[in-house]
């Protein structure tokens, strides 16, 4: 087994014991989560009264996920003021229902001269994101880190048996009320989903933890094809998943799907195109439920972007 990237280490016992303290329109109306309406028509971020005109910008912007508290939305960005490549930045606001100031770079030790995107901030602190930084597994790695003073602490990297020779990619912590850790994430690492006659596509991954780390990743049953599905991410109380995916059906490039289950520990529904308007002839992907899963964060290259992608943000009410 490869040792863990210099400058972090791996996931110690204190630590794991911390964490643990068909057609589109159909498709749309199959992916209706109980207890939810359907998806509003997305808007640009930007497009919120109130909200920085430096949200999107003329770059790159992706990879959107707001806190659980609903104050901090997280972003990948190559915009100019960060320290090479694609860096995290982070907009915040007074209330939920308050407009986001102007992004900040979050500096490093998570930002690094390599590539540092995903951002996923989870309860209690945690802070999962993915680098190319070198010394990993392969070619981009899962990393974890916490809040420590005014900066951030020592980032932790889960160990071989999660990250692989491929590209990982969105890491998502569900915590279930059973006191069960799971980590959803994506990757491309051979032995997939399907057999590959070419560059391996990537698939939706599962990992548990325990009090000696993350377990290996296993695929998620259920949700993979022999396309790339990447990038997944869940409501809160783990009952819905959101991905991308470029398998046969989807209104151009990657567009999002859904997949649903009444319990943790029920099989997942097939998973569903969300349809128009979230999906467009262009791309989208790595969505983010908000915590309360009445808000949907996106990126998108439809027209009109001011760069190469946008932030996009849906919402929906409940009805329960």
């Amino acid at each position: 087994m490869r040792e863990p990237p210099r400058g972090a280490t791996r996931l110690p016992l204190a630590v794991a014991i911390a964490v643990v303290s068909v057609v589109v329109t159909a498709a749309a109306s199959a992916a209706l989560a109980p207890g939810f309406t359907t998806w509003g028509a997305p808007v640009s971020v930007e497009s919120i009264p109130g909200t920085s005109s430096e949200v999107n910008t003329a770059f790159q912007d992706g990879c959107p996920i707001v806190s659980p508290d609903g104050l901090s939305l997280y972003m990948a960005s190559n915009r100019p003021g960060g320290l090479g490549g694609l860096d995290l930045w982070v907009a915040t606001r007074a209330s939920r229902t308050a407009a986001f100031g102007a992004p900040v770079n979050m500096g490093a030790p998570v930002n690094s001269t390599a590539d540092d995107f995903c951002p996923s901030p989870m309860e209690d602190g945690w802070f999962f994101f993915v680098s190319t930084r070198p010394g990993g597994c392969g070619d981009a790695d899962i990393y974890i880190t916490h809040p420590a003073g005014r900066g951030w602490w020592q980032r932790v990297h889960p160990g071989c048996k999660v990250t692989s020779v491929g590209q990982e990619a969105s890491p998502y912590l569900l915590t279930q009320k059973s006191g069960r850790v799971l980590l959803y994430f994506s990757s491309n690492r051979p032995g997939g989903f399907a057999l590959d006659a070419g560059p391996p596509d990537h698939d939706l991954y599962v990992s548990p933890l325990t009090l000696f780390g993350f377990a290996p990743a296993q695929l998620v049953p259920g949700l993979n094809t022999a396309q790339n599905d990447v990038r997944p991410n869940l409501r809160s109380d783990g009952l819905e998943i959101v991905f991308d995916s470029d398998r046969p059906g989807t209104l151009g490039g990657p567009d999002l799907y859904g997949a649903t289950r009444a319990k943790v520990t029920d099989p997942w529904s097939a998973p569903a195109n969300l349809g128009a308007p979230i999906n467009s002839p262009a791309g989208e992907s790595r969505a983010s439920l908000s915590w309360d899963g009445t808000s949907l964060y996106f990126g998108s290259t439809r027209p009109g972007v001011e760069g190469a992608a946008d932030i996009f943000v849906a919402t929906r009410g409940r009805t329960g």
